[in-house]
């Protein structure tokens, strides 16, 4: 059972300072994401992530709402990446602690929950616009668009390691897993890159070696992971390595990269492509980057939560620094008001700049904060941001592509929904749950 359930609710303001304002209750904030188990390191970093946020928001005296200053707190739920403690952990939140806004990573967890957030009225965030549909009214995705970010990294692939003509491919079968495979198969598609093998898993790698043997078998310029998790990550990059492998490696994520490093060596990890970078990246301190203070935050992070640094850490308290500016624009913390107020005009400034309230021909609806995503190289044992790219400029000229793969993947958000109203989910629609 972990620590972070009922008795353990994580309310951070008992701690702080206190100030001599006329104050009304904290407004408490919903974390629901894995904790424990091999999809945690997309949870609980950004948990972690969250107690910096609040504790600088608290330090200024909270949010104010007209001559109300209200302190922050942050509630948290470990669904285990289990749709039914998914389901348990929506209704503690919300009928319970009476939160404010709940933030999820998303994924198998959310159809469980879907129906009951939609009847309460309930704003609530996801780290994947494949969630989104027209069913989720007051779900949005505005920071993480993942899988469709993914295509800027083949993009920048194929145009500055052009002799790179073929890949071979490993998913596992899931809701992170499958979107994010449809997504690669299009980008690799439009930037001439041919798939020469593809493997999808079920839950974690057996034997590692072996898949990788398998991907090798085909001779590929380089390796894809795909979405895989981070233990996941791990296994198949020091597979690669026993194997031999010298070539590309091309990843979504690749958390706690140095203990990469370690395990395989400097020179085999130089050139490792993936989509996160490191906070204390100096291309972040760019005018158009919209994060409080990202160096500062970074040298935060490993100081309080050494190890731990992620591709969420930043995420979920992204996503609340954008929840407080529309609250103090609205002037109220009720989620219906503050979802308006974030779409307000259709357009915002996402983490890497300026961005479009997008989705509708993917997604069924326009939820999902869409503008500009980095590409990550590995370069001299650190991870480096190489180039911004424009999501929405590879759409407008290969967003049929995507279409065409997603759809035949039965990933589309009309696909999903409808497996989910009439109960018909087929045979690797959704993975095994995972548990620690």
């Amino acid at each position: 059972m972990s620590t972070y359930r009922f008795g353990a609710d994580l309310a951070i303001s008992a701690s702080l300072p206190k100030f001599g304002v006329k104050a009304k209750e904290a407004v408490r904030i919903g974390v629901l994401t894995s904790l424990t188990g091999d999809a945690s390191a997309w949870g609980r970093p950004g948990l972690e992530g969250c107690h910096i946020w609040a504790d600088w928001v608290n330090a200024q005296n909270g949010i104010k709402i007209g001559d109300q200053h209200r302190l922050v707190d942050i509630v948290a739920f470990d669904d285990q990446y289990d749709p039914e403690q998914a389901v348990i952990g929506a209704k503690h939140l919300v009928t319970e602690k009476d939160v404010k806004i709940i933030l999820m990573l998303g994924g198998d967890t959310v159809p469980a929950i879907s129906d009951f957030l939609k009847r309460n009225k309930m704003l609530a965030t996801t780290l994947l616009p494949s969630d989104l549909s027209p069913d989720t009214p007051y779900m949005i995705a505005p920071c993480e668009v993942h899988p469709i970010y993914l295509v800027t990294g083949v993009d920048w692939l194929a145009e500055n390691r052009p002799e790179l003509k073929t890949v071979a491919l490993c998913a596992q079968r899931d809701a992170l897993g499958l979107p994010s495979q449809a997504t690669y198969r299009a980008a690799f598609e439009a930037a001439g890159i041919d798939i020469v093998k593809e493997i999808l898993y079920e839950g974690a790698p057996q034997d590692p070696d072996g898949l990788v043997d398998a991907l090798l078998s085909a001779n590929p310029d380089f390796l894809c992971w795909d979405t895989a998790y981070e233990p996941f990550v791990h296994m198949l990059t020091e597979a690669a390595y026993r194997r031999g492998f010298t070539g590309q490696i091309l990843s979504c994520t690749c958390d706690n990269y140095p203990a990469l490093i370690e395990k395989t060596s400097r020179e085999f990890m130089e050139g490792f492509v993936f989509q996160f970078p490191d906070f204390d990246d100096p291309a972040l301190n760019d005018p158009r980057v919209n994060f409080p203070r990202p160096n500062e935050f970074y040298s935060e992070f490993v100081r309080r939560f050494p190890g731990e640094w992620s591709a969420v850490s930043w995420e979920y308290c992204a996503i609340l620094e954008m929840w407080r500016k529309a609250v103090e624009r609205v002037q109220t913390v009720e989620p219906v008001a503050v979802l308006s107020a974030m779409k307000l005009g259709g357009t915002a400034r996402n983490v890497f700049g300026e961005a479009r309230w997008w989705g509708k021909d993917l997604f069924g609806i326009d939820h999902a904060l869409v503008g500009s995503w980095p590409v990550v190289q590995i370069q001299s044992g650190r991870a480096r941001i190489v180039e911004f790219r424009s999501v929405l400029d590879w759409w407008d000229q290969h967003g049929d592509l995507l279409l065409r793969h997603m759809r035949a993947s039965g990933q589309m958000w009309d696909q999903r929904l409808e497996r989910r109203m009439t109960g018909s989910a087929t045979a690797g629609d959704y993975a095994p749950r995972i548990k620690s």
